[in-house]
């Protein structure tokens, strides 16, 4: 178990790197470089634009690669959708900018972080179900929260590496090259995490479905048509995640460089500071979902985001590095109350034989709806804020917790608290 662990947050950490340093580049450098014939805002808007792609095709990435997880093995997953991530990584770090070749540089951007969104959207499937499947009933949480690590690994190392160049580099240097190095840096940190993974075995419940022919051949039909209210469910529940991690990643980033004038540094270590402080409590949330269940952490985190919305906005505002880290920190704690156990929670929610489609289709139709829109409607809303707190980007955070809230109140528990989770009965 633990070099199955150590293997999926290493390729999750490699893969949420490519995503997440696309992420920081769109909120700092991309949009003048791609989009100069547009205003600030708007060019910000525009870069944002094409960072949302990328979630967009998640959940066709979860279609496609759930299907071979389905079919074939959860291993093959794993390193298709890493290898397809780390190359198109790299290909960003290569594309010239808009003074070079005029419209065809946003035109590719928008290709390749299609591609990054293919692959980010099958890794989170394979990871997890290769964690939750082998580990044992009382402890699956723990386990499959290690694929969740990964995110906070990544973003540390995407920010980390920015940040870095932020600091050693002028500004001219940083825009004319410098931004670009972390996406050259992607190909060789895939190439380690492909090397982790050339030992793992394939899972006990797959194998035991493949030898008694019990495999779906249409997982993705089977899953519509079964399982449809399932996927919207597990979908709306996790868009609050999706939108409180970005508005905290991406958006408060671009608001506090462009409107309130803080050093990219500055805002770059706030941010990361909270990240690491929720990467080390991942896998405590996850022991307390193994010990009271699933369901009631997701409700806690839910209901600690939507009150925790107008506090952290207004701490942003101030422009304090103390105060704006307690409440980017605030934020991501109630985020990791929920997403520690969903691991496990998704899985166990979908019987094995569509399990890798139906958990990563629910898993990313949440990026959409919680981390596709929350940067470009938080970047507009905050646009007509004038001087004040951008106070109509807290109000509609508190609106998605809320509406995922709802979503996870009508989901089941999987696992009854001082019992193992059963098995879902087929549809």
């Amino acid at each position: 178990m633990r070099r199955l662990a150590a293997a999926s947050l290493a390729g999750t950490a490699v893969e949420f790197y490519d995503f997440f340093v696309y992420g920081t580049a769109a909120a700092l450098v991309l949009g003048p470089l791609f989009f100069p014939t547009f205003s600030p805002l708007a060019g910000t808007l525009a870069a944002l634009g094409t960072f949302a792609v990328g979630f967009l095709s998640r959940p066709i990435g979860s279609a496609l690669f759930g299907h071979v997880g389905d079919r074939y093995g959860r291993r093959p997953v794993m390193f298709a959708s890493l290898l397809l991530t780390g190359c198109a990584t790299v290909a960003v770090g290569c594309v010239p900018s808009y003074a070079s070749i005029g419209i065809a540089a946003p035109a590719l951007l928008l290709v390749l972080r299609f591609l990054q969104g293919l692959g980010l959207g099958g890794e989170w499937g394979g990871a997890v179900l290769l964690t939750a499947e082998h580990a044992p009933a009382k402890r699956r949480g723990l386990w499959a929260s290690f694929p969740q690590i990964g995110p906070s690994v990544g973003f540390l190392l995407a920010n980390g590496v920015m940040l870095t160049l932020s600091a050693v580099l002028s500004d001219e240097q940083f825009r004319s090259w410098g931004w670009r190095v972390p996406f050259w840096a992607a190909g060789l940190l895939a190439a380690g995490g492909l090397l982790l993974r050339s030992s793992l075995a394939e899972t006990p419940q797959f194998t035991e479905l493949a030898e008694a022919g019990e495999r779906a051949s249409a997982p993705l039909a089977e899953v519509a048509r079964g399982h449809w209210r399932l996927v919207l469910l597990t979908a709306g529940a996790l868009a609050v995640g999706y939108a409180v991690f970005y508005a905290v990643s991406t958006w408060a980033l671009a608001y506090g460089t462009e409107r309130l004038g803080v050093s990219r540094t500055v805002m770059l270590g706030c941010i990361m500071a909270a990240v690491a402080v929720k990467g080390a409590v991942t896998p405590f949330a996850a022991m307390l979902g193994d010990r009271y269940g699933r369901r009631p952490l997701c409700l806690a985190g839910c209901a600690a985001s939507a009150v925790w919305m107008f506090p952290m906005v207004g701490l942003l505002h101030t422009a304090q590095p103390l105060l704006m880290f307690l409440g980017f920190l605030g934020a991501l704690l109630a985020f990791i109350t929920m997403f520690a156990v969903v691991a496990a929670y998704l899985p166990e929610l979908y019987e094995p034989r569509v399990r890798c489609t139906g958990a990563a289709v629910g898993y990313n139709l949440a990026g959409v709806l919680g981390g596709a829109l929350t940067p470009i409607v938080a970047t507009a809303a905050s646009g007509g804020a004038g001087s004040g707190p951008p106070w109509a980007v807290a109000g509609y955070l508190t609106l998605v917790a809320l509406l995922s809230l709802g979503c996870f109140a009508l989901l089941p528990e999987t696992l009854p608290v001082g019992e193992e989770p059963a098995e879902p009965a087929p549809a």
